[in-house]
């Protein structure tokens, strides 16, 4: 049954009016992850608004519920009845990883969704959650990478993220969903405080909008974007720097002292990373920039992937398996 055409609520205009543009690209189709949330939801029925043809609802289905399967099918069937083609992809999360239930679950959510990468993937992502972003990821105090926390359009793997909702508080996408006539699913996940996002939701948000005024989670966003902003520019002249100081296999340790410090740890991350080091953390940049800011004759630094970095005659050189 296609979704009947009527007057759209001040709500449901809003989620239209992002989505749109979307379907202005050279893409013959795109993919909307939709997880039966008020958001997902909404995100598919103001894509029906505009072109139902176009698109295809993928709901993943993580086994992580004794029901998980049950309700991946009640979505599809509510993404069906508004003359959207929809599928159920499972996976299997590995919970042994070390890496967090949470982390697990969304690389393998995004993995089935991205597929051979020939469609742009649509998620659901708001303002709200774009707030939470920033604020976990100035716990984490690693500077304009986290805090730029998620952009309207990111490659990933083979294909795209697109998040035409950054802009829109989850009360009003909500109330879209609702004004449609659907029936959203709430993860129980989300109500869960073992989980530090959603402390932060539930916690964190609500006392800070109470103690410094509304408009909290806008300006969080819009710090998000002016970060984002300035760690583009960084990392573009990053890259430039690392041309001009790479010396074969190594990197030129007199000319790394000569960069303002947001670019020295900038490159020297890049290049640690190319010599194979496997998601170095701050603590590992510091330990190499040791090697140029306070040089002193000491032995190299260990870094994750098996990777050793040494300074040698000047110059900084990263070996695998390489005793001390």
């Amino acid at each position: 049954m296609l979704m009947a055409r009527r007057a759209l609520s001040p709500s449901q205009l809003a989620v239209v009016q992002a989505v749109r543009p979307c379907f202005d690209g050279p893409e013959r189709g795109l993919v909307i992850g939709c997880s039966g949330g008020a958001d997902s939801l909404a995100l598919v029925a103001a894509c029906a608004n505009v072109d139902a043809s176009r698109v295809l609802a993928v709901v993943v289905e993580h086994g992580l519920q004794a029901d998980s399967l049950r309700i991946a099918d009640a979505t599809v069937e509510a993404v069906r009845g508004l003359g959207v083609a929809a599928e159920v992809r499972s996976v299997h999360v590995d919970t042994t990883s070390g890496e967090g239930v949470e982390a697990a679950a969304r690389r393998e959510r995004l993995v089935a969704l991205v597929g051979d990468g020939k469609r742009p993937v649509l998620l659901g992502h708001t303002l709200d959650d774009q707030a939470e972003t920033v604020l976990l990821g100035l716990a984490r105090g690693s500077g304009a990478a986290s805090l730029q926390a998620m952009a309207p359009s990111t490659p990933h793997l083979a294909g795209r993220l697109v998040r035409p909702l950054l802009g829109l508080r989850r009360s009003q996408v909500r109330q879209a969903c609702l004004d449609w006539g659907l029936m959203p699913w709430d993860d129980p996940m989300n109500l869960d405080p073992a989980y530090l996002r959603v402390r932060v939701r539930h916690e964190l948000l609500p006392v800070l909008d109470d103690v410094l005024g509304p408009g909290v989670v806008e300006a969080l966003g819009r710090t998000a974007t002016l970060a984002r902003h300035d760690n583009d520019l960084l990392e573009r002249l990053a890259a430039d720097a690392q041309r001009d100081l790479v010396r074969g296999d190594s990197l030129d340790a007199v000319g790394l002292l000569h960069l303002y410090p947001a670019l020295r740890g900038r490159v020297l991350r890049r290049w640690m990373i190319e010599r194979g080091a496997q998601a170095p953390t701050m603590a590992h940049v510091q330990g190499v920039a040791a090697l140029v800011e306070n040089w002193h004759g000491q032995g190299g630094v260990d870094l994750p992937g098996g990777v050793r970095v040494h300074r040698i005659q000047g110059a900084l050189v990263a070996r695998s398996g390489d005793p001390e």
